[in-house]
C-alpha cells in the first residue's frame, strides 16, 4: 500500500474497474460517482465481475461532491472525452498543492484541454485497454481484453510521482501497468486504434469478428488505420512505422463480439465521443494539410445521430 490519496472522477466503466482493483489492493482510493450509481455503490459498495476474477469494494468511499473530498495526490480522470471541459472545472477541489491529473479518455485532447485550466505541470499523459460496461448501479463488467494501463511525463522525462502511481498500480490485481519512455507515441498508437474501430463500427454497426472479416470492411478498417497513422506522423509523433500492421495484427486478436465504447453510443443513442476521435481526425488532417477523406465521409454520416443523441436534431429512426 502507498501513501497516495487517489481521486478517481467518473466511476463509470473505466474509472470503476481502474479504482476498483487499487481499493481491492488496499489503496486509499475516493470514489466520485452520481444518481443512481452512486446511491447504489454506497448501499452495496462497488461491484466488479471479471474475468480475472469478481469483488466487491464495501465500503467504498463515494460522493458526487469533489468539495467533500478536498485535495488529493492523483485524480484519475475516466469520464467521457465530450465531459472533459466540464470535468475540469468540477476537479478543482480534488486539486491540492501536489496534485497530478492522468486522463484515460479515448483520443488525444484531453491532456491538453486539463492543462489550459489547471496547468501544465499538473498534468500527465495516460491510456488505457479494457473492455468493460456499466452492467447496472454500482455494477462494473469486464468482459475481454487484459486490463492495460499507462501514463508519463507529458515531456518523457521520468519523475517520482509517476513511479510512485506505477508502483500502486503494480500491486494491483488484474492490471498491467507499464511507463512508456514516450507517452505521447503510446497515446496516438491507442488513438489510431481506437478511433479506426469505433468509426467503422459505427458506420456499419457490426462488430469487430465482423468488420475484420470480410474483405470490404477490413480494407475500410485499413485505410481509417492509415489515415489516422498519417495524421499522427504529420503532428510530430513518432509513431513506429510498423503501427498499423500491429494494430491490426491486435484487432485480429480481439474477441469478435467486441465492440468500442463510442458505436454502442452511437447505436444505443447516446453521446458519444464522436468530436473526440473522427473529429479530432478531420480537424487535425484540415490543419496539417493531410488528407482524410474515409473520416471526412464517417464524420458526415454519423453528425445527424450525434445531433439527434444531443437534442439538436429530431427525426424518426
Amino acid at each position: 500500500m502507498s501513501d497516495l490519496l487517489i481521486a478517481v472522477f467518473g466511476t463509470g466503466a473505466v474509472g470503476g474497474y481502474f479504482g476498483g482493483r487499487l481499493a481491492q489492493a488496499g489503496e486509499d482510493v475516493q470514489f466520485i460517482a452520481r444518481g443512481r450509481h452512486l446511491a447504489a455503490i454506497r448501499e452495496h459498495g462497488l461491484r466488479v465481475s471479471s474475468i480475472d476474477g469478481d469483488f466487491v469494494i464495501h465500503p467504498a468511499r463515494v460522493t458526487d461532491d469533489p468539495s467533500e473530498v478536498g485535495g488529493v495526490d492523483v485524480v484519475l480522470v475516466a469520464v467521457k472525452a465530450w465531459q472533459i471541459p466540464d470535468a475540469t472545472e468540477a476537479i478543482r477541489p480534488l486539486v491540492g498543492e501536489r496534485t497530478f491529473v492522468v486522463p484515460l479518455q479515448n483520443g488525444i485532447e484531453a491532456p491538453g484541454q486539463l492543462a489550459d485550466v489547471l496547468g501544465a505541470r499538473r498534468v500527465l499523459g495516460g491510456l488505457c485497454r479494457l473492455l468493460t460496461f456499466i452492467e447496472g448501479p454500482g455494477h462494473i463488467r469486464h468482459s475481454g481484453v487484459a486490463p492495460y494501463i499507462a501514463f508519463g511525463e507529458l515531456d518523457g522525462s521520468r519523475s517520482a510521482r509517476v513511479e510512485s502511481l506505477r508502483q500502486a498500480f503494480a500491486r494491483a490485481r488484474g492490471v498491467t501497468v507499464e511507463v512508456p519512455p514516450d507517452i505521447r507515441a503510446a497515446m496516438w498508437s491507442k488513438f489510431v486504434f481506437i478511433a479506426a474501430v469505433g468509426g467503422i463500427g459505427a458506420v456499419t454497426r457490426a462488430p469487430v469478428g465482423v468488420v475484420r472479416s470480410q474483405p470490404e470492411s477490413r480494407r475500410l478498417l485499413e485505410q481509417s488505420l492509415e489515415e489516422i497513422y498519417a495524421v499522427g506522423i504529420a503532428s510530430g509523433v513518432a509513431l513506429p512505422v510498423n503501427a498499423v500492421a500491429d494494430i491490426l495484427a491486435y484487432i485480429d486478436t480481439m474477441p469478435p463480439d467486441a465492440t468500442a465504447s463510442m458505436q454502442r453510443d452511437v447505436m444505443q443513442g447516446r453521446p458519444s465521443e464522436l468530436e473526440a476521435q473522427v473529429g479530432a481526425v478531420v480537424r487535425l488532417g484540415d490543419r496539417l494539410g493531410v488528407a482524410v477523406p474515409l473520416h471526412r465521409m464517417i464524420y458526415a454520416a454519423l453528425l445527424p445521430l450525434e445531433r439527434r443523441a444531443r437534442g439538436v436534431l429530431e427525426f424518426a429512426m
